[in-house]
């Protein structure tokens, strides 16, 4: 295998899971969970399923998750045994990628035999978004051929900075899974109208209106938590540091995360059109937690260059 070829996989395996992440979406949309009954890995006991929308849309999502399953394999296989391609950094990403792609798959299978609850369906998105963030990773590291830049040049890591952003990475994660359980359950119509909910700043905080009411709050929470973030990343690293550049970025797109999140609010009663920006939704969310990792990731192989380069300074 060349270089070329070995980046060629890892850009498909990329863009295949982030097409089961879209298709997952897809079938959640559409009411399509059950388009093939209770049978797995068949549809409604047949290979071809009958052309009904929903059993099509279901084992388009099924055989899209089977042929992905396959590239992310290979790609493990080529990170662990190619030598060119074997690296701490890189293992590290196809190891996450196998390990979510099988549990994704794995949950998938139990939630079309067993009928799972809301709580447990939640789950699968978060499980496919830690894919694709895998699979996205693994491709930046190849793109830039594998090289992972230190530069002792930077300003100091605050010991704090690594912290930070992992908190802001798990709390985020909740926004998203308290998301996915509002579209599992079907809650988001209980707030209608953007930015009020029902015409009120605080509606009556009951049933599915309180739990899509605190998504919002959220959201709005998740938001401020990015803008702080980024301040003190440029103001302690610098503006024009790479850290500062990723930062700008995530609170970028946490902004045009909440006005999705509001587009979204007002095309529920157009289902067409909420099937679309259900799909926007969802794209601007993988790529704001795809950027907050990478930010996480950066701020820690910079911050112990900086320590090592300091050790080595004073011995």
């Amino acid at each position: 295998m060349t270089e070329e070829k070995y980046r060629k996989l890892s850009l498909l395996t990329c863009i295949g899971m982030f097409l089961v992440l879209i298709a997952g979406v897809l079938v959640t949309n559409t009411g399509s969970e059950r388009g093939c009954g209770t049978d797995w890995p068949l549809c409604n006991g047949r290979f071809v399923p009958a052309y009904t929308v929903e059993s099509m849309v279901e084992y388009t999502h099924r055989a899209l998750s089977g042929i992905v399953g396959l590239l992310v394999g290979a790609t493990w296989i080529a990170t662990r045994f190619w030598k060119p391609a074997r690296s701490r950094e890189a293992i590290l990403y196809a190891d996450g990628a196998l390990l979510f792609t099988v549990m994704q798959a794995v949950l998938g299978a139990m939630a079309v035999v067993w009928e799972q609850s809301s709580l447990v369906l939640a789950l699968h998105f978060g499980i496919s978004l830690f894919a694709f963030t895998c699979t996205w990773l693994h491709y930046s590291y190849v793109k830039r051929g594998g090289r992972t830049s230190t530069a002792s040049h930077i300003a100091p890591i605050p010991a704090k900075l690594f912290a930070a952003v992992v908190g802001v990475i798990v709390y985020c994660y909740v926004v998203i899974y308290l998301g996915a359980y509002i579209r599992h359950t079907s809650s988001g119509g209980a707030c209608e109208g953007w930015p009020l909910c029902n015409g009120d700043v605080i509606p009556e905080l009951s049933g599915s209106v309180g739990v899509a009411f605190a998504h919002r709050i959220a959201a709005l929470l998740m938001l401020v938590l990015v803008f702080v973030l980024m301040a003190f990343i440029r103001r302690t690293v610098g503006t024009g540091s790479e850290l500062g550049s990723i930062a700008s970025k995530t609170a970028f797109l946490v902004v045009l995360q909440v006005l999705s999140g509001g587009l979204l609010s007002l095309t529920l009663d157009n289902e067409d059109v909420y099937i679309f920006t259900g799909l926007i939704h969802t794209v601007i969310i993988s790529a704001l937690f795809s950027m907050l990792c990478l930010l996480a990731i950066r701020t820690r192989q910079l911050s112990r260059a900086n320590l090592t380069d300091g050790s080595e300074a004073n011995p």
